[in-house]
């Protein structure tokens, strides 16, 4: 009797607009959304940033990233990582500390990978910018599970 061939793990790849900051995620994201926090606001110069949820052992990172901390909506720490060459914002975590990271759709090689779920923290939606459709909204961050 053949053993099967075990199904092909999905390989997102994606970095910053210079390619000096990399990612690849294996398999498929823990959630995929977007926050319309005042922080993100801020971070992207947008309404909202479009995210996918990683865990870590699901993550390889390679180049350098410039980490800036602000307080989080929870009360912790927010951390997101930027390109220190071209400043394009990649991910939210803490490479070596954190169990989950946060990657910007925006970064994402092929953007067809990106399927919004959540809107979270969808109180602080700019009325200029609609909820996607087929999203479910939280005011603020989802219960956990």
């Amino acid at each position: 009797m053949e053993t099967p061939m075990p199904l092909p793990t999905k390989l997102i790849t994606g970095g910053c607009l210079c390619g000096a900051l990399r990612y690849e995620a294996m398999g498929e994201p823990l959630n995929m959304g977007h926050c319309y926090c005042a922080d993100c606001q801020k971070a992207s110069g947008s309404g909202f940033i479009p995210f996918m949820g990683f865990s870590a052992s699901a993550l390889r990172f390679s180049g350098r990233s410039q980490a800036f901390e602000c307080k989080a909506a929870n009360g912790g720490v927010a951390t997101r990582n930027s390109c220190p060459v071209c400043n394009s914002l990649v991910f939210g975590g803490v490479i070596g500390e954190s169990d989950s990271f946060t990657i910007y759709a925006g970064s994402l090689d092929d953007k067809s990978h990106f399927h919004p779920t959540i809107a979270i923290f969808a109180r602080n939606r700019p009325q200029w910018v609609p909820l996607p459709p087929g999203v479910t909204a939280f005011d603020t961050m989802p219960p956990s599970d």
